[in-house]
C-alpha cells in the first residue's frame, strides 16, 4: 500500500481528524529539530476545533505528537 501526502486537507483542523488515519506527527522531544514520526491515530487528544501548530493525538503505538500531515 502506498500512502500519499495530501497537501488539500488542513491538519490544524480538528474536523479533519479520524482514528484510523495515516498521519505524520511531531513529537514535544521532537519539536525543536521538526522530526517527523510516522503512524495511525488512535485517539484525539486536542478538544478545540483548530490548533495552529497541529491536532495533538495519540498513535496505535502511544506516542503522542502534534499533526504535521496526513496521508491518503
Amino acid at each position: 500500500m502506498t500512502l500519499y501526502h495530501d497537501e488539500s486537507i488542513d491538519h490544524a483542523k480538528r474536523a479533519n481528524i479520524k482514528p484510523g488515519l495515516h498521519v505524520a506527527i511531531v513529537l514535544k522531544k521532537d519539536q525543536p529539530t521538526g522530526r517527523l514520526t510516522y503512524g495511525v491515530v488512535k485517539d484525539l487528544l486536542t478538544s478545540v476545533a483548530n490548533h495552529p501548530r497541529g491536532i495533538k493525538v495519540r498513535l496505535t503505538d502511544d506516542q503522542v505528537g502534534r499533526v504535521q500531515a496526513i496521508y491518503v
